[in-house]
């Protein structure tokens, strides 16, 4: 599937094109990637049915951008990249991975330090060369420092969004092969981690299919189109580089150790130590191969017998952490997570009304074909003109519109709702950037901090519970901040936070942005237990990004959250009831 990597050349081009200072294009490019990386269907099968018309059809790709992706599909590059390359040779995605640092600081830091990368970028900083540089100064300089110091933490981290569509592609072609019987995604992935190290797929070849069999599924793995470059291909076991970066391994195994070996390359390495203790317990040895009494295996084809060998109930891969599922599941405790299919509808999506790429009409279809019952438009407010934020008199018309549709959808005979929200800017001071009567008309009011992220402690704290203590505030959106591999939390007190929140009625949210995935499975199992209500969104700007929700799900699984506190898994009538207004 290219659309990654068409995505990211587009990206690019924006920055580069933002970096040269030219007018209009950047966004145009950056709403043609995020529109290629949201499409289900692979961009080349669309031109191989459709030709370059097919392309157009892409939402946001014109003419010209429909001429770069034929060119990339029929020769493998962009000259117009290359180009743009050329004129600022730096390594611009680095760069600009730093919190701080724009595709126009990027221009400035080359124009007069020549840098190129961020081995460059850090010995500036250190040597102090960045501080002096108009638009600058001390504090910027010691932001990058603290920029580059997180990036380097997460080097060799991919987002769970990321790589989860390409490792689903993988598997479903593996799943092709007629010499396949089994192939599951085993590690990190599995467990539905923020960011992911590497891929391992655990296969079965059908008995049939003898060695020859095998042979022919190490051939597929090592010939995929992604494949930058094999590592190394064995009888049972192959590993390959793919062009995004990561590393994927694929093995082949016996039937009678399947399960065994797909817990075992499942973990966290935390939990199977503490199952294999266990076993030790029992008198049993559990490895990879099996769980044995001796030498006779008493189970190991699946997961399941294994964990029910041991006396417990399965347990499913997102929690798998070693922070207290064992026990829990030995005394027949589990909780009963929330599932993949229980949400009834998502709260946080932006429509053309503040810059989205859909009308609402469009959002509203999409959301249907998920088989929601109702959907959020929670267009941003006025404090966010680069979001195209609404004012009072703008949101007013935007809630004339909704009702209408309402209506249409109401005399149509079905029982879908659109609810009226927004996404509210939470000012420095805590006070919110909308007029509360304005406010009061929507069905919901989400409020986010978006500026303002270095407060101290105290003052992000106090900022954040004098936003929840209004009474027209609804949700907190992605209540901590961070963005996965680009920048860490803000300072603040969760745990106050959490008191606020039970407090007001103030619902958090746990944002499903593969670069966001906030609150974190911590966060979210620490407001479960204190009796915070959450809501899962998808921050969606875009349609294709109502797929997020799998993630947002995916966290809230990892946090012990089970449906009846996640209020979007109710009707819309017990979901407006459990908010505090």
């Amino acid at each position: 599937m290219i659309n990654r990597i068409l995505a990211k050349i587009f990206y690019d081009t924006a920055g580069f094109l933002e970096a040269l200072e030219v007018a209009f294009k950047p966004f145009a490019y950056r709403r043609a990637a995020m529109a290629i990386e949201s499409l289900e269907e692979d961009a080349a099968d669309i031109y191989k049915q459709s030709g370059i018309k097919g392309l157009e059809g892409i939402p946001g790709v014109g003419e010209s951008i429909a001429q770069k992706i034929e060119e990339y599909i029929l020769t493998g590059k962009i000259a117009y990249h290359d180009e743009l390359k050329k004129k600022l040779p730096v390594d611009l995605s680095g760069l600009t991975s730093v919190q701080g640092v724009g595709p126009r600081r990027a221009r400035i830091l080359y124009r007069e330090l020549q840098v190129k990368n961020l081995k460059d970028l850090e010995r500036a900083a250190k040597e102090h060369k960045i501080a002096a540089l108009a638009g600058f100064g001390q504090k910027s300089e010691e932001n990058i420092l603290q920029g580059i110091e997180f990036r380097k933490g997460s080097l060799g981290r991919f987002l769970l969004g990321d790589i989860l569509p390409l490792a689903q592609e993988v598997r479903r072609g593996l799943l092709g092969l007629e010499e396949v019987q089994a192939v599951e995604i085993g590690g990190s992935l599995r467990r539905r981690k923020e960011t992911i190290g590497d891929v391992d797929f655990l296969a079965i070849a059908k008995p049939s299919s003898g060695p020859k069999g095998v042979a022919r599924i190490m051939e597929y793995f090592t010939g995929l189109p992604g494949v930058e470059k094999i590592w190394g291909s064995g009888a049972t076991k192959s590993s390959v580089r793919m062009k995004e970066g990561v590393n994927m391994d694929i093995r082949v195994l016996p039937p009678e150790s399947y399960g065994a070996a797909l817990q075992y390359f499942t973990g966290s390495k935390e939990h199977n130590v503490a199952l294999r203790r266990l076993a030790q317990e029992k008198g049993l040895k559990l490895s990879e191969y099996g769980l044995f009494s001796g030498d006779r295996a008493v189970a190991g084809r699946t997961e399941k017998e294994i964990y029910e060998y041991l006396g417990m109930e399965l347990i499913v891969p997102e929690m798998r952490e070693d922070t207290g599922e064992i026990a829990a599941a030995l005394s027949g405790k589990l909780p009963e997570i929330i599932g993949y299919g229980d949400l009834k509808g998502d709260l946080h999506c932006h429509s053309a009304w503040d810059g989205g790429d859909n009308s609402i009409e469009e959002i509203v279809a999409a959301a249907k074909k998920k088989g929601y019952s109702y959907i959020g438009i929670a267009d941003h407010t006025k404090f966010l003109k680069i979001e195209n934020g609404l004012d009072e008199a703008a949101l007013e018309k935007r809630n004339g519109h909704i009702d209408k549709l309402n209506h249409l959808l109401e005399k149509e005979g079905g029982d879908f709702r659109v609810l009226k929200g927004c996404e509210a800017n939470i000012m420095a001071d805590g006070s919110i950037d909308i007029d509360n009567r304005a406010l009061a008309q929507l069905d919901f009011v989400i409020a986010g901090v978006h500026s303002s992220f270095g407060l101290n402690k105290d003052q992000m704290t106090r900022r954040i519970i004098r936003a929840m203590e209004n009474p027209n505030v609804d949700i907190i959106s992605h209540p901590t901040g961070r963005l996965l591999n680009r920048r860490g939390e803000y300072q603040a007190d969760f745990a106050a936070i959490c008191e606020a929140a039970w407090r007001t009625g103030t619902v958090l949210e746990i944002n499903s942005h593969p670069d966001r995935l906030d609150l974190n499975d911590l966060h979210i199992r620490y407001a479960k237990e204190h009796g915070v209500k959450m809501v899962i969104d998808t921050d969606a700007h875009n349609v294709g990004h109502l797929r997020f929700a799998e993630f947002g799900i995916a966290q809230a699984r990892r946090g012990w959250a089970e449906a009846g506190d996640v209020i979007n898994t109710f009707a819309v009538g017990k979901f407006l009831d459990s908010l505090k207004n």
